[in-house]
This record gives C-alpha cells, sequence and structure tokens, in this order.
C-alpha cells in the first residue's frame, strides 16, 4: 500500500488519486493539513527525497513568507517551514517502504506501477 500526502484541493494530487484509481494502485490519501505530521516525518522525506525536491517554492505561501526566512535556506530551516506550513511541502508525496517520491511525472507514475 502507498500513502499519498498532499492536499484535497490541489489539482495535481486529484489528478495523481484518479490516475491511481484508474490503474488499480493500492493507496491511501492523507491531507497534509490534517495528516498530525510532525518535523521527523517531513525531515525523513527531506532525507530521502532531497529537501530541495520537497519545498514547493511556486506557490503562494512561499511568497508570502517574510523574505528574511527565504534566504540562505538549508536543510533544517526548510524542514521546519514544511513542519509548519504544511503547504509549503510539494504535491503529491508518494510514501513506499524506504523510497519517497514527490510530484506526479512520468517517471514516478512508472515507478508506482512496477
Amino acid at each position: 500500500m502507498i500513502d499519498v500526502y498532499g492536499l484535497n484541493n490541489c489539482d495535481t494530487c486529484r489528478r495523481a488519486r484518479k490516475w491511481m484509481e484508474a490503474e488499480g494502485v493500492d493507496h491511501r490519501f492523507h491531507d497534509i493539513r490534517k495528516a498530525s505530521l510532525d518535523h521527523a516525518d517531513i525531515a525523513g522525506w527531506a532525507d530521502r527525497a532531497g529537501w530541495e525536491t520537497l519545498l514547493n517554492r511556486r506557490g503562494t505561501t512561499w511568497r508570502g513568507l517574510p523574505d528574511r526566512a527565504k534566504e540562505n535556506i538549508d536543510e533544517l530551516d526548510a524542514t521546519k517551514l514544511m513542519t509548519q506550513y504544511p503547504a509549503l511541502i510539494k504535491r503529491p508525496v508518494f510514501v513506499l517502504e524506504n523510497d519517497v517520491m514527490v510530484g506526479f511525472s512520468e517517471e514516478v507514475q512508472a515507478a508506482l506501477t512496477r
């Protein structure tokens, strides 16, 4: 079973869930705003997927942060911000045993159907 983390109102997350259902990929969806994620969860994802891959710098949440919070950011700062503001997590996040994949590219889709 694959755990999928995202936002219910995220178009990419909805597309991924619809695709997984059509492909018969067994999964559980967790809304990251309601999933009670802690810093250790997010830091673990960052270790496996890379914190720069996990951090969503394109969204309104990132743009709304003060410049001082975005300057010279490192992994610890990024994971703390993602813990405080879950919308900063790039979506969807797929968690399979020891692997974490971020986004819904063709490469991720291929890995999910192996």
